[in-house]
């Protein structure tokens, strides 16, 4: 099996770079952001608070998670219903990183995202995947980019999906997530000791691609398909 950890802050391009080397490799992409997403959004309709480690906690029995590919794209459910785009909002941003600092929402996770990775050759993106989740992963790759080019992108893909938001919102927003992210004391966002750093900044979705199916190419020899 192949196992590819990506790492970083968001609006880093780690979703969209894994998700094109995964087809140019043909192997499984898994979106973890989206499960903490998902948790947020229960935690949301539930109206409990998330910053509340009890609360969300007790919440947790309830909450049913299926990762399903279809249409070449992984899609999460959320106790039988398709979430879709309702995870993707800045205030699913914030729901995703409040919860994602208790340790029951971590431990929650945690096995379902190991076992996809034993039973699949996969590339991986999230905040403590080459330090947490796959410690042994072959490659560990930490992408970064300016604050200002991350934000841009993430401005960019919420407007393209009709989210009525500003620059200087998803800015703001980027840089409190980044600052709770990096400080947490349980599994913050960092890279891992043998994890190579990409600072992308300036770079195209094509060139971004191109550097990482090197990298997997340097470290296991394992080169796209032709055709």
């Amino acid at each position: 099996m192949l196992n590819i950890a990506l790492d970083g802050p968001g609006g880093a391009g780690k979703s969209t770079i894994a998700k094109a080397v995964a087809a140019r490799l043909g192997i499984v992409y898994v979106d973890t952001g989206a499960l903490y997403r998902t948790i947020g959004l229960h935690v949301r309709r539930r109206n409990a608070d998330p910053s509340d480690c009890a609360a969300v906690e007790a919440l947790l029995p309830e909450i049913s998670l299926e990762i399903r590919y279809e249409d070449g794209g992984q899609q999460v459910y959320l106790n039988g219903t398709c979430v879709g785009d309702a995870i993707r909002t800045p205030e699913m941003s914030h729901y995703a990183s409040a919860v994602s600092v208790h340790p029951p929402v971590r431990a929650f996770l945690l096995e379902t995202q190991r076992k996809i990775a034993r039973e699949n050759s996969v590339i991986m993106d999230g905040r403590d995947i080459g330090t947490v989740i796959l410690p042994d992963a072959q490659v560990k790759i930490f992408v970064t980019a300016s604050p200002e080019c991350r934000a841009e992108r993430r401005w960019r893909e919420l407007v393209a999906k009709g989210i009525d938001t500003t620059l200087e919102a998803v800015l703001t927003e980027m840089n409190e997530r980044d600052a709770r992210d990096a400080g947490r004391e349980l599994a913050p966002t960092a890279a891992a000791e043998d994890a190579l750093l990409f600072d992308n900044t300036g770079f195209d979705l094509a060139q971004s691609v191109a550097f990482v199916l090197g990298v997997v190419a340097g470290k296991t020899g394992i080169l796209p398909p032709r055709g």
